[in-house]
């Protein structure tokens, strides 16, 4: 019986200059690697008919990379044998590696985000960098955040269409200002929403469990609120009878808000001394006309009104004694009287996940919009006492946090 053995030697191929290289010579086989160097590709030689064939990583790699493959497939049609075709692949994809090794930088994603409200800035934004940056995202090196914070919704459609011009990667758009002037630019770009007061009624999507088209997000159950916050408002207060309320006839969600705060007002027998206010001046001419003994407290429907011009509303609620329940809790911590809202710091950490998904290939209108899950009383004492009220003891044992 005849013995294999693996043994060169038993082969008849020696090691010394044409053992491993097919039986070409050293010359031949180096001169077959330095056409693979300048090249920068590999080679794989057919067994069936010789032929050599680029790798993927010479694909596109143009006319001199061409021109060098097809040199190395003449000398290797001049040579016979399986063995050559082998050193052929080993020599010219070694001699490529180093050449293709070289990392392309990685991309950095461009993403666009914008609110309204000079004054402030969403507690959500922070929380948001921070999930990005849990899921290995890095500012400067592989995503850019372009935020910005601004006056008014003309502002915020000039900077949408911005991002539509710079073909940003996905925009995130924080209330319902700046979602209108997303939807409005863009039914391509991928844009995250947060803080929305109704996304289906406001034709931001088509529903919430399927979104379908470019946008998706958080829902900030705003438009379910009012009722329940004036019902706290009067708790807080039980003297409270009549209610100076601030609406933007400009805002178009405003007048279904309105709906439901004077359906819960004729509840709770409140009488609603209804003002219209757009900007700065109008707010203070209503503020200017009410005298003492005019009305019990302010309420502020229209979102864009709060979102503007928060520190202004509080400063003059606060000057003429008059308690105005905040927006959120950052309002009650400035000086509001009350809030009743999400923690939006969660809805901001939640809302990397959906991101992350969108820049991986996930469709936005595949992403269920969510709504948050809890809401917090938050009761600011140190007001109150400044206003003279006496809160009730059932109502702080309600409370999520007392600020003192």
């Amino acid at each position: 019986m005849e013995r294999r053995t693996d043994n060169p030697k038993d082969h008849g191929q020696p090691l010394g200059d044409e053992g491993l290289t097919g039986g070409i010579g050293r010359r031949e086989f180096l001169k077959v690697a330095g056409i693979a160097a300048v090249a920068g590709v590999s080679v794989v030689r057919s067994l069936f008919d010789g032929n050599l064939v680029p790798s993927a990583s010479a694909q596109g790699s143009g006319d001199a990379a061409s021109r060098a493959a097809n040199a190395a497939a003449a000398l290797a049609r001049r040579k016979s044998g399986v063995t050559f075709g082998i050193m052929i692949t080993l020599a010219l994809g070694i001699l490529a590696a180093p050449l293709s090794s070289e990392a392309q930088p990685a991309k950095a994603w461009r993403i666009g985000l914008f609110h309204v409200g000079l004054d402030h800035v969403p507690l959500s934004l922070d929380t948001l960098r921070e999930g990005l940056k849990a899921l290995g995202y890095e500012e400067r090196k592989n995503i850019h955040l372009d935020w910005r914070n601004l006056a008014d919704e003309e502002a915020a459609r000039a900077t949408a269409q911005e991002f539509v011009r710079e073909r940003v990667d996905l925009i995130v758009a924080f209330e319902d200002q700046t979602i209108r002037a997303a939807k409005a630019a863009t039914s391509e770009i991928p844009v995250v929403f947060l803080h929305a007061s109704d996304p289906v009624a406001d034709g931001y999507v088509k529903s919430l469990a399927r979104p379908g088209g470019n946008m998706t997000g958080f829902g900030g159950i705003w438009f379910e609120l009012p009722d329940k916050q004036l019902e706290l408002f009067k708790e807080l207060i039980p003297r409270l009878r009549r209610l100076l309320i601030l609406i933007d006839p400009e805002d178009p969600v405003t007048r279904r808000l309105l709906a439901k705060v004077q359906r819960a007002a004729e509840i709770l027998k409140l009488k609603l001394v209804e003002r219209e206010a757009t900007n700065q001046a109008d707010i203070e001419r209503v503020f200017d006309s009410v005298t003492p003994g005019d009305v019990d407290g302010v309420f502020v429907v229209s979102q864009t009104l709060q979102l503007k011009f928060s520190s202004l509303l509080i400063r003059l609620a606060s000057e003429r004694r008059l308690p105005f329940p905040g927006y959120r809790k950052e309002w009650v911590e400035k000086g509001a009287l009350f809030s009743y809202a999400p923690d939006i710091r969660v809805i901001g950490r939640a809302a990397a996940p959906y991101i992350d998904k969108i820049l991986k290939g996930t469709k936005p209108g595949d992403l269920p919009v969510q709504l948050p899950t809890q809401l917090e009383l938050v009761i600011n004492l140190k007001t109150a006492k400044a206003l003279g009220l006496t809160i009730p003891n059932e109502i702080l044992f309600q409370a999520d946090e007392i600020i003192r």
